[in-house]
């Protein structure tokens, strides 16, 4: 459900928006549910270990499932930005309680091909799910995009109440409710000021001046509850420290790919949007290829050569795209981004099963959930990161255009440009790709240092479970 979520909302928004109007507000029906997500992912991870699993996973399901009735429902743009945000409050605790419950269920060695399965999802719906979106809004009704999730969240929670029994140790717990409130506003606070884009200057004094003071009343107020929201115990393990900061690292870098790939193969290479879906898919599939090899190499294995690996793939990735020329053509994007694909299988699945068998039944929610939090996160700064470095570039470099991305991309501005025009403007655009692609072997490089950072001999089957 949430796998088919993330790719087919791609091709069905642009219907949406010209059935509905308001494309000004195209953007933040993304954002309204990233944020609503993300935001909660931690939350959400933390009651799951008060409460147990079933409980928080049926109160994400119900909530995301009633905003996307509610989506379907939505009769002008800012109503469905409104039920968007609802449905990605929801969401925050669909993903990461799911793979908190197959932490819980299998053993270290078995969780390692089951996580390697788990990503198998996510490649199928990067395929399938961009075209029944699309075959969705030809011959059918755009809010049948919404509604389909409806029935998959049924049996979702019907197969959960069936099969997971749960028997949790009662004893007194209470709910930290203000660091709850505080986690919430600054987590979504530091998000929304990570993507804001052409804000006055007063406004986004105000959002920094948000994010330091919830950030700074939060950490004050974990220090001194019993319960907190962060165990920040939990940083205090070498293992779980590399596993979460990798995810922070891989999701910085995987945006320099999804980003800008596609806009350095149709503008720079003036290639076609075909070329850009073909390269993406290869991506996905490989990207499942690695990480159900590293699901079945790690039992015989150890976590640092598996995550190294990785790392070598992504930097032998990273380094195809920063040395990528026009002449060089897609196929050369096409291997960078398929190493790309194989280091991520490699290094995720690595990071997620290292940090689930290093805590015991009482806490792998929350290590779970800041795990997949920082993946998130690491996306939302990338993003920003590569726009940042990408229009400093621009900005530095001689052109003829004020816009030059826009012209780049514009086929009717390419049909009537000059040669040598369109040789300037296509020099300046991959000058300022390549620098933001130097940002991508920065990242694989930190992953390497992560990787090197586990124990040398440590793997799932010379981990013992923790109860």
């Amino acid at each position: 459900m949430a796998a088919v979520e993330a790719t087919i909302m791609a091709t069905a928004m642009p219907a949406i928006a010209t059935s509905l109007g308001g494309f000004s507000l195209f953007a933040w029906v993304f954002s309204a549910y990233m944020l609503g997500q993300a935001a909660t992912i931690p939350l959400y991870g933390r009651l799951a270990d008060i409460y147990g699993r079933r409980n928080v996973f049926f109160g994400g399901v119900f909530l995301f499932l009633l905003g996307s009735t509610l989506c379907g429902f939505s009769q002008s743009m800012p109503q469905l930005v409104l039920f968007r945000a609802i449905q990605g409050l929801g969401a925050g605790g669909v993903q990461p309680i799911a793979n908190t419950i197959v932490g819980d269920i299998y053993t270290p060695v078995e969780r390692a091909r089951v996580q390697g399965l788990l990503s198998g999802v996510f490649g199928v719906s990067a395929v399938i799910g961009p075209s029944l979106g699309a075959f969705i809004v030809q011959y059918g009704d755009w809010p049948v995009v919404f509604w389909i999730n409806l029935p998959i969240g049924v049996a979702a929670i019907i197969m959960i109440a069936l099969f997971l029994p749960e028997d949790i140790e009662t004893r007194p717990r209470r709910v930290d409710y203000l660091g709850s409130i505080l986690l919430m506003v600054s987590t979504g606070a530091l998000l929304l000021l990570i993507q804001a884009t052409g804000v006055d200057p007063p406004v986004m004094a105000a959002m920094i001046a948000v994010v330091l003071i919830t950030g700074t009343g939060l950490a004050l107020h974990q220090r001194r509850v019993t319960d907190p929201m962060l165990p920040l115990e939990l940083w205090h393990n070498r293992v779980i420290v590399g596993g979460s900061v990798g995810s922070l690292v891989t999701g910085i870098l995987m945006m320099g790919v999804t980003a800008y790939l596609p806009t350095y193969i149709q503008g720079v290479m003036g290639g076609g949007a075909d070329d850009t879906a073909v390269i993406l898919a290869i991506m996905s599939v490989v990207w499942v290829l690695g990480s159900t090899t590293a699901g079945l190499w790690l039992p015989r294995a150890s976590y640092r050569r598996i995550a190294t690996s990785g790392a070598l793939a992504l930097i032998a990735g990273a380094f195809m795209l920063i040395v990528m020329t026009p002449e060089r053509g897609p196929v050369w994007a096409g291997i960078g981004a398929a190493l790309i694909g194989v280091g991520m299988g490699f290094s995720n699945t690595t990071y997620m099963v290292s940090v689930q068998t290093s805590v015991a039944w009482h806490q792998r929610g929350a290590a779970t959930s800041s795990t997949m939090f920082l993946r998130f996160f690491g996306q939302s700064l990338g993003a920003a990161a590569f726009g940042a470095v990408v229009n400093a570039s621009l900005f530095r470099q001689v052109s003829e255009t004020s816009r030059p991305l826009d012209h780049i991309m514009d086929q009717a501005w390419r049909a009537r440009a000059t040669q040598s025009s369109l040789a300037l403007l296509t020099d300046t655009v991959s000058m300022a790709m390549r620098n933001a692609y130097c940002l991508t072997g920065i990242m694989a490089l930190l992953a390497l240092l992560l990787a090197l950072n586990y124990p040398a001999k440590l793997g799932p089957a010379n981990q013992p479970r923790l109860k």
